[in-house]
């Protein structure tokens, strides 16, 4: 009689007493001795012991060090960097930003284990943003260890889109003040992104794969809402500031150190083929919803006003304004810009020669 109550006397034992052990598991806080696939990761995921940034060799987070070679005008908060760009550049930027990741998984642990995976178990900066990107950029049928792998043969066989990488982060950084660090841009700044990505394409193009090339094109389109053509040129230290609606043309070229922002268009006429988008210059500024169309040239310098629509060239350190746009000052003697509008990010200065205006 014994024996056969034995199964129905143990069904209702975990019926009613295993529950509570399950919800203990579940309850605990994860850590290796509970679960044993948490051995691969680094313990202070799941480490309840304090941890700060001044535990790693860049010093605390207020008193992030400096790099010699050379000063740059930029608010005490950010972190400087080198003038010049090389391999020292990239390995200090690196550092500094997986600083900023272990700081924010130890103040936001629901972001630990993104953190991890998207920063701190990477090597260098190119399999990072190798990884972030082929994540972002993936699809069902485009896969993203493909992506992954694409990203990371390309940013590791030319130098110079890793040198422009850094260009970018420290425009950012530097330029935007609602850019609160490094690996902020590096995983959230869309435009930062579709930038990057679009080196890659455009490295892609130059290689005559084309087909790839067009198709990285329209998921970075898909993903980002930022339109370039694969076959732009553009250079080092560009800011797409919100990014959002930015369209730029298959021969449209910008130069280093410009600023763009959400809703500019580079685009052609409409009716002309061969070369026919516009050719920006070095340290130029383009607000926000500005239009600029044709095989124009826009100096270095210069500043073109949000929502202006520009169809002629415009002189160097100059500034356009309107719809259609006009100089600043007069075409006879057009005001000169006293900044690199592209790095100093003024949009207004020009107010007060143009207009009157009162509210």
């Amino acid at each position: 009689m014994r024996a056969t109550n034995f199964p129905s006397m143990l069904f209702i034992f975990l019926l009613f007493f295993a529950p509570f052990g399950a919800f203990h598991f579940y309850a605990a806080p994860l850590s290796p001795s509970v679960f044993p696939p948490l051995k691969r990761l680094p313990s202070f995921l799941f480490s309840t012991e304090e941890y700060s940034v001044e535990s790693c060799s860049l010093g605390s987070a207020t008193h992030l060090p400096t790099m010699p070679g050379g000063e740059f005008n930029v608010p005490p908060s950010v972190p400087q960097l080198p003038a010049e760009t090389n391999a020292n550049d990239e390995a200090w930027l690196w550092a500094q930003i997986k600083a900023e990741a272990r700081r924010d998984a130890d103040s936001e642990p629901a972001l630990a284990s993104y953190l991890y995976s998207t920063i701190l178990s990477h090597s260098s900066l190119e399999r990072s943003l190798s990884f972030h990107l082929g994540n972002k950029l993936c699809s069902s049928t485009l896969l993203s260890t493909l992506l992954y792998d694409l990203f990371l043969n390309i940013l590791s066989s030319d130098s110079s889109l890793l040198a422009a990488v850094v260009a970018d982060l420290r425009a950012a950084r530097v330029r935007d003040p609602a850019c609160v660090s490094f690996s902020h841009c590096l995983l959230n700044y869309k435009g930062f992104l579709a930038c990057q990505s679009h080196r890659v394409a455009h490295k892609l193009w130059n290689q005559d794969r084309r087909p790839l090339a067009l198709a990285l094109h329209s998921r970075i389109s898909d993903v980002f809402a930022v339109d370039i053509h694969p076959a732009a040129r553009i250079g080092k230290g560009i800011l797409f500031d919100h990014a959002t609606g930015v369209v730029i043309g298959e021969t449209a070229t910008i130069g280093d150190n410009c600023s763009i922002l959400h809703h500019v268009t580079l685009g052609g006429t409409g009716k002309a083929g061969g070369d026919r988008h516009p050719k920006v210059g070095d340290g130029v500024l383009i607000g926000a919803g500005a239009t600029i169309l044709g095989n124009v040239r826009i100096g270095d310098g210069a500043k073109i006003g949000a929502g202006s629509v520009v169809l002629i060239d415009v002189p160097p350190r100059t500034t356009a304004v309107g719809n259609p746009a006009r100089l600043v000052g007069g075409k006879e003697k057009p005001s000169q810009n006293a900044d690199v509008p592209g790095e100093s990010m003024d949009h207004t200065s020009f107010i007060s020669e143009w207009s009157d205006y009162i509210i």
